[in-house]
């Protein structure tokens, strides 16, 4: 069904819809219900410190929850078929557990993957091992990106990035839900996603489904990916260092240009969250 009311966040792209919120109030009930000592944070709600006055009321919780209640709201609010619920969990920061449902067919035919993975256990896709593809060449791979909201000079080199890869491998997508994205990877329908500022709750659980379906994930600049940090680069692995050749140079240009530009420090990391150091 489409959703009843739509509110304004950040600007007309930028929406929220009474399900978003309703949702993720369900999520955090259950997660309150079974786990009380661990942090919460939540796309709409923020952070939460505990239910139970406990030591994470206090601050030094190794666990914290990440949920994006309906990643691909825009596309929700269209009945446009890319969107899904994404819950992930990580402890000191590494994601440990995670899981997206994801929405597809659309209006008539509506139906859900369910995507699943646990740290050293793997990633499943309806009960089943899913794996990412075999495709070693980006000039033989389906490329997704995405962009967000604050038009800077990431962004405008996010659309140079578009430009480019469309003239150097199969395609690029765009569609608009970063879990869902994330997913496709490791299900082995794309063989990479990168995007600028993508947030904790976009990118949780979806960075473990890839990394335990054989994928993996860097920053744009080459680090070791975070779900604090401010870039991402996923991929099926055999096109990862391919794909970094054309876009960590362009990203090194990017950040001497525009000395403002901060891609490098870590950020949405809750007070009092116990993180190792990343």
């Amino acid at each position: 069904d489409k959703p009843k009311a739509i509110e304004s966040k950040s600007g007309a792209a930028d929406i929220v819809t009474q399900t978003d919120k309703k949702t993720e109030e369900t999520i955090i009930s259950f997660i309150q219900s079974h786990y009380p000592e661990h942090m919460i944070l939540g796309e709409e709600g923020g952070v939460i410190t505990s239910s139970s006055g406990g030591a994470a009321a206090g601050g030094g919780s190794e666990f914290l929850w990440c949920i994006d209640p309906l990643d691909g709201t825009t596309n929700f609010a269209h009945s446009f078929p890319s969107f899904g619920v994404s819950v992930g969990l990580l402890h000191q920061g590494v994601p440990v557990a995670g899981s997206v449902v994801e929405f597809t067919g659309g209006p008539y035919c509506w139906n859900t993957r369910s995507f699943a993975a646990g740290l050293g256990l793997g990633a499943t896709c309806n009960g089943e091992r899913c794996s990412v593809s075999a495709t070693d060449s980006v000039q033989n791979a389906l490329l997704v990106t995405g962009f967000g909201y604050d038009h800077d000079a990431a962004w405008e080199q996010n659309m140079r990035f578009f430009q480019h890869f469309t003239h150097v491998s199969r395609g690029v997508r765009r569609l608009g839900a970063a879990s869902v994205d994330l997913c496709q990877v490791a299900l082995g329908l794309t063989e990479s996603y990168h995007e600028f500022y993508l947030k904790p709750w976009d990118v949780c659980a979806g960075i473990l489904i890839v990394r335990e379906a054989g994928g993996r994930v860097t920053t744009l600049d080459g680090r070791d990916y975070s779900v604090f940090d401010k870039s991402m680069l996923a991929s099926n692995g055999r096109v990862h260092e391919e794909m970094m050749r054309h876009i960590e140079p362009r990203v090194a240009d990017l950040q001497e240009e525009h000395a403002g530009l901060d891609l490098q420090s870590k950020w949405f990391i809750p007070q009092g969250y116990d993180v190792k150091k990343l």
